[in-house]
């Protein structure tokens, strides 16, 4: 049966920018909610000193939680050699975090999309830098997994790998048994694609979910693509709504996962569903996590 955790999203700026809200404020949040983890965030201010490790470790662990999987946001398209190699570098020290922190899944994605990269460029220069970490991911027992993206909240372009058939071409490329993919259905409505028919083209592949409903508050996706490109972070017209309410078809998500293996002892015993929403109070991520819960019950009873 997949575990439930909780992503900070509406306190991303507070827990990485300018220091308003601590990890301890989060995790006591966070601790009153139907949960078992919390995914936690490589940008973290808190996380800059690696002395604070084992103590936020040690802080979830006293809440009766862990801290399953890390996000973080390798660049690894950018045209310069030597700038894919330092990504290599802190993408090796993120998974020393994680496992650090207790956890097994660490996050990996393509890079930007800047406006001169080529496909087949992007695609080689990724797949390079993921099997440069593999190794030292499988000696620290954390499975590196790539997520269909938009795009990061501090990056100035989207997702490379956001197309279905760039991110399938990668995924399909790397055969790891430390290498998985991290499902994100509402992050394919923003490409303009079909988020089952991704699921079922990536479904033996999924270790982790993303739990996310996503919607545009004024415009077309048209009107996105001229926003996000060249400003840092997310599109202003583009909100996390509550998980269930927006346009997911979460039965359907959830019946092509566990028919693929998703949650089984045999393939996947530490399967993590993670909750992306909150953005208008904590009452919203309450009520993702109780209908997600729900989910879980009627699919892995």
């Amino acid at each position: 049966m997949p575990k439930l955790a909780a992503f900070p999203k509406a306190y991303m700026t507070a827990l990485c920018k300018d220091g308003t809200m601590k990890l301890a404020e989060w995790i006591e949040i966070a601790s009153r909610l139907d949960i078992d983890g919390l995914e936690w965030y490589a940008g973290f201010l808190e996380m800059q000193d690696e002395q604070n490790w084992p103590d936020f470790r040690q802080q979830v662990e006293d809440k009766g939680m862990v801290i399953p999987m890390l996000c973080c946001s390798p660049d690894f398209t950018h045209p310069d050699r030597g700038f894919r190699a330092d990504q290599v570098v802190q993408q090796k020290n993120w998974i020393r975090m994680i496992s650090t922190l207790g956890g097994s899944y660490c996050r990996v994605l393509s890079g930007q999309k800047r406006p001169s990269l080529t496909r087949e460029e992007g695609i080689i220069y990724t797949i390079e830098c993921i099997q440069a970490c593999l190794p030292f991911a499988a000696d620290n027992g954390v499975t590196l997994i790539i997520e269909n993206h938009y795009k990061d909240d501090f990056w100035k372009f989207p997702e490379f790998a956001q197309p279905m058939d760039i991110f399938c071409d990668i995924v399909n490329r790397i055969d790891h048994p430390n290498f998985g993919v991290n499902y994100d259905p509402s992050n394919t409505y923003l490409i303009g694609e079909d988020p089952l028919e991704l699921l079922r083209r990536v479904a033996p592949r999924v270790v982790t979910m993303h739990a996310s409903d996503r919607y545009l508050k004024e415009g077309s996706l048209e009107d996105l693509r001229a926003e996000e490109m060249g400003a840092e972070g997310y599109a202003q017209r583009l909100c996390h709504g509550e998980v269930g309410q927006g346009l997911n078809d979460f039965d359907s998500i959830f019946q092509i996962a566990k028919d693929a293996g998703f949650g089984s002892p045999e393939r996947n015993p530490e399967s993590w569903i993670s909750i992306e929403d909150g953005v208008d109070g904590i009452e919203q991520l309450e009520r993702s996590a109780i209908f997600l819960r729900q989910k879980i019950a009627q699919y892995w009873p």
